[in-house]
């Protein structure tokens, strides 16, 4: 094993021993390199002031090289603040932004000890670099059944995990904690479990109560008292687009000192929130009272970073910060927020309205892109191939019955429309 590697596993060993025994064989493995072409051009950066010929770009005049034209695009923007490479963690100066837009959105971390963000490329990555760190073959990620897929892809296929569903719902439609205790504490034998808690969630639409919070909390802290370490990963793509009442903050903050077998994992970013998906601006960020914990998971981090993607697009980090720095930031994100809202009141009005009699139910929502239809006496796969052949309006069938819709890219005068060809279609399936 590299020194380097062994150090950090020596400093969680002592400082946070529970973390230590979640990592995979590659989490105890990797490193970030102190010594080669990153570190040594880092310190040439700071004290070649000659001549400094360490790191791979091509400079004219005193500026990254790049074309005109394509400068001439985004001459808002100084070259060095788009052209260079990014460091492997990000931007410092972004970094710094996002944490401290963290504690302003979730003031329960104003005195909880965590690491500064690190930089991935949007959320996927951020969650590849979780299941590479903690996910060995046969280690269990536990998930609700109403689940993004990509996780299938991330911990299953990529990493060997088997993924263990419990379902999202109890018979009264609230979250179900009493699922994900059992579910939790059926790992007992094995010592250890991944728990992804995805608010709002996709596809269904649902952030749980502050109530509901709570008993989440309680379950991950039983089964930690149980002696099952917990990687507890919240999966906040869709943070801030709530809309009714429910719990505002990321379980993050409550997470972030539960218990030393709990260690907990904030995956968040600017993709959705600040509705700049094709930037590919996410971050990771780690609770621990331990500052050397937090450094050795840090490096750690980063040596996944350099040994996959070798650091994040610096342009759109750029583009990131500006927004977030900019005064305009608050209002101008208020206006998407009351825009996102007004389409999500319309739909739950529309659906409740009893104009769609008996043909569907619908799982409980209350914040971000989706809502799941529940189709009754027809399959969501043929409905899902009628609207598109006889409509041409694309929706997503999961399962055998339900029925995804993003009312986030469909204009509020255009729901009504939406949700009667729906309705129409699934009426037309079950004349067949």
């Amino acid at each position: 094993m590299n020194p380097l590697a062994k150090g950090l596993n020596d400093t969680l060993q002592k400082d946070a021993s529970p973390v230590f025994e979640m990592l995979s064989k590659l989490g105890r493995d990797i490193y970030f390199p102190k010594e080669g072409i990153l570190s040594q051009s880092a310190e040439a950066k700071a004290k070649a002031n000659k001549f400094n010929a360490t790191i791979g770009i091509a400079t004219e005049g005193g500026q990254p090289m790049h074309l005109k034209l394509i400068q001439d695009t985004l001459s808002a923007y100084n070259p060095k603040d788009i052209y260079e490479y990014a460091p492997p963690a990000g931007k410092p100066h972004l970094r710094s932004a996002w944490r401290s837009k963290m504690i302003k959105e979730n003031p329960s971390l104003e005195s909880k000890s965590f690491g500064n963000p690190i930089v991935t490329n949007a959320l996927t990555h951020g969650l590849s670099i979780v299941a590479d760190l903690f996910a060995d073959a046969g280690d269990a990620v536990i998930i609700p059944d109403k689940n993004w897929e990509n996780y299938e892809l991330t911990f299953g296929i990529r990493r060997g995990a088997t993924i263990v569903e419990y379902p999202l719902y109890n018979k009264e439609m609230r979250f179900n904690s009493d699922g994900l205790r059992e579910t939790l504490l059926a790992q007992k034998d094995k010592g250890k479990a991944i728990v992804v808690l995805n608010f709002p969630n996709n596809p269904t639409g649902y952030t749980p109560g502050p109530d509901e919070g709570e008993e989440i909390i309680a379950a991950i802290r039983d089964a930690a008292e149980a002696g099952v370490n917990v990687v507890a990963v919240t999966d906040d793509a869709y943070f801030g687009l709530f809309f009714e009442d429910s719990m505002q903050e990321s379980l993050f903050g409550k997470l972030a000192d539960l218990h030393p077998r709990v260690l907990a994992v904030k995956v968040d970013g600017a993709t959705k929130e600040e509705y700049v998906w094709g930037f590919r601006v996410g971050f990771i960020t780690y609770a621990s009272p331990s500052e050397a914990a937090l450094t050795a998971l840090e490096q750690k981090t980063l040596g996944i970073i350099r040994a996959t993607i070798s650091s994040g697009p610096h342009p759109s980090q750029t583009f990131v910060l500006h927004a977030l720095e900019s005064p305009e930031f608050e209002e101008q994100k208020a206006e998407k927020f009351a825009i996102m809202k007004g389409r999500a009141v319309r739909v739950k009005s529309l659906l409740d309205s009893g104009r769609y009699g008996d043909v569907w139910s619908y799982y409980p929502f209350n914040s971000g892109y989706f809502m799941c239809l529940k189709l009754s006496g027809v399959t969501a796969e043929a409905v899902r191939t009628h609207l598109l052949e006889q409509y041409g309006i694309g929706t997503i069938a999961l399962g055998q019955h339900d029925l995804r819709v993003a009312f986030s890219c469909i204009e509020e005068e255009h729901l009504e429309e939406l949700y009667d060809t729906i309705y129409r279609a699934v009426t037309e399936v079950a004349a067949q």
